[in-house]
């Protein structure tokens, strides 16, 4: 027999505390904009202006020196491969985060002035940092350090490529006299590829001791009972002159009201008819300090729960449920009642009016959108038509509660779905996105060639590229076919490829060519001007193009007397070379020496010198 339950969800933040930031209670956040705020558009139009030294943007992803506000990077149409897709550290779907590129140089990128605080009074800043590249990549670590005032009070240390929040913070007292400070924080490592960050919740809150409320147990608390005492505990004595400020609320913890006079360690909750009542107490070191929302902090809350001595059930399940009423299950239609003691002792009479009924099968149709690219998580799931069953419905998607029956920001995969009618009839199947093929760009293993030579770029795609673009550009003549761009690199150098798939994926790659600087330049040791054809002028000879130019060519007798000189000509030019005459005389055989100056693709000048026997 199946069994009817109450479920409930709660939400579980998955943030890491890495620092202790505050061993006690907390007062109010005293920088309710730390968490950015919230909104529907992915980027605020408007600069915060909290970054000194940075530039704000509204064109994501930010580059080396700018950030941005956003909700979310998924959203991004050019988000940096290496980067997470991941929302702000809330539950809130619009919130927003400060997402952070580091400048090339250290220095702070978050700046705001706290006021009106205490002195000797000791206070707790953090912050929830992400590392936004994605794990195992082993790119630049960011790391960040809180100052106050301008001096370092804590530093993170390398946050790791986790694609996790971590919490990281400290706490601090101020100075006599102190009821100002300046928060900052600093980036200490240099821009380039990675040390970009996104944060959240930045939080400066007064820290006190370990504040509870308790009950006293021996009141009791059964409806029409004994007034109930709700007693301050505090742990420690941090405080040595604690001032209390009792609180209640009547939304169920949402907003709290001052209860007046309840200032003693102890208060009296007098009404003891069945309810729900929620308590809390502000507490500080002084009187003053306890009006002072910047020098207070709060109580854990206590909640005292009255129920009635007699309350009647009415209910409508689905067939095959139950209904649990002490230790009793129902799963047919009537009327029951119960006589319970609770576990404080209260005794109740409980009467039931269940009813059950047929399981109308419920059906449905969803709309899927599968992720466009495999990286992205931009894939949904819809919920379109429901038929059957009873509302109002509940849809789980993957076991979370889902209020807008549509689920955005997928990547590819399988997601089990249930639906729940009024009565508890449910239907669950699995619905699957598809994740697209890859789309990789290959340039192949890294190359050495040498001066001169002829490169060939080839890239193998996984899917047909609708455009390309290659850096360095000016390095890169891609015309008329930039598949495959032919060139002759002069110096080594790092070619990157930038691809972009008619449905807008991107994909990277580069590669490493290495030029090595071979020389090929021949220098003749003799010549012989008889005009036979063969040898009859000296010149340069060398490679082309790995050979330029000869910038010039000087030729010396024994005595040191220059005989031929000639300026920036082509090497291999034998009608530009010596022929062996002076001023249009025959020199005689001998040993002659030659300088020459010669200017490669790469730009280098070498200078040669040797030896060139004449000979008739």
């Amino acid at each position: 027999m199946k069994t009817y339950h109450y479920i409930f969800f709660f939400l579980i933040i998955n943030t890491q505390v890495i620092a202790q930031v505050c061993n006690g209670n907390l007062g109010e956040n005293l920088f309710p904009q730390g968490d950015f705020g919230s909104g529907t558009a992915n980027i605020p139009p408007t600069d915060p202006m909290i970054a000194p030294g940075y530039i704000y943007t509204t064109d994501p992803p930010p580059f080396d020196g700018f950030y941005t506000i956003t909700n979310n990077t998924w959203s991004w149409p050019g988000l940096f491969p290496t980067w997470l897709t991941i929302g702000d550290n809330s539950p809130d779907p619009n919130g927003y985060m400060m997402v952070v590129n580091a400048s090339f140089e250290p220095g702070l990128f978050y700046e705001q002035q706290v006021d009106d605080l205490c002195e000797n009074t000791l206070y707790s800043f953090s912050a929830d940092i992400i590392n936004l590249i994605r794990p195992n990549l082993n790119e630049l670590p960011p790391n960040v350090s809180f100052l106050i005032d301008g001096t370092e009070q804590y530093s993170t240390g390398n946050i790791p490529e986790s694609g996790q929040w971590n919490t990281y913070g400290f706490t601090f007292t101020t100075a006599p006299g102190q009821t100002s400070v300046v928060l900052s924080l600093r980036n200490n490592a240099p821009g380039g590829i990675g040390n970009d960050i996104a944060l959240d919740n930045i939080s400066f809150r007064p820290c006190g001791p370990e504040a509870f409320a308790l009950i006293d147990a021996s009141s009791g608390i059964c409806a029409g009972g004994m007034p109930i005492d709700v007693v301050a505990n505090i742990v420690g004595n941090q405080y040595d002159t604690p001032v209390y400020q009792w609180q209640q609320s009547f939304d169920g913890g949402m907003t709290w009201v001052d209860i007046p006079g309840a200032n003693a360690a102890t208060y009296t909750h007098t009404d003891v008819s069945a309810g729900t009542y929620y308590y809390r107490y502000l507490l500080a070191n002084a009187s003053d300090n306890l009006l002072n929302i910047s020098c207070r902090v709060i109580s854990d809350i206590e909640i005292i729960d009255i129920a009635p001595a007699v309350y009647s059930i009415t209910d409508t399940l689905c067939q095959g449920l139950s209904f649990l009423l002490g230790d009793n299950l129902y799963s047919t239609t009537g009327v029951y009642t119960e006589n319970l003691t609770a576990v404080d002792g209260c005794d109740s009479i409980v009467t039931l009016d269940l009813t059950i009924i047929p399981d109308t099968q419920i059906g449905a149709e969803f709309i899927l959108e599968n992720p466009s690219c495999s990286y992205l998580q931009d894939g949904s799931l819809v919920l379109d038509t429901i038929s059957g069953g009873a509302p109002p419905f509940e849809v789980y998607i993957d076991g979370e509660l889902d209020f807008d029956q549509a689920v955005f920001n997928l990547g590819g995969g399988d997601y089990a779905y249930q639906i729940e009618d009024r009565y508890g009839c449910t239907s669950e199947d699995t619905l699957t996105l598809v994740t697209p093929i890859p789309f990789i760009a290959d340039l192949g293993q890294d190359i050495t060639v040498e001066l001169g030579e002829v490169v060939v770029l080839s890239p193998i795609f996984t899917l047909f590229p609708e455009s390309l673009s290659w850096s360095p550009a000016a390095e890169i003549n891609c015309e008329p076919d930039c598949t495959a761009p032919v060139f002759i690199p002069t110096n080594s150098l790092t070619v990157t490829l930038n691809a972009t798939s008619t449905m807008g994926c991107v994909a990277a790659d580069s590669i490493r060519i290495t030029v090595e600087a071979v020389r090929r330049v021949f220098i003749p040791n003799v010549f012989s001007p008889n005009d036979d054809g063969a040898n009859d002028t000296f010149t340069i000879f060398g490679g082309i193009p790995d050979v330029q130019e000869i910038v010039q060519l000087n030729i010396y007798d024994r005595w040191g007397g220059l005989v031929f000189t000639q300026n920036n000509f082509s090497p291999n030019d034998e009608t530009l070379g010596w022929d062996g005459t002076v001023g249009g005389k025959e020199l005689d055989q001998g040993v002659y020496t030659y300088v020459a100056r010669v200017r490669f693709l790469d730009g280098a000048v070498v200078e040669y010198s040797g030896g060139i026997s004449l000979v008739r």
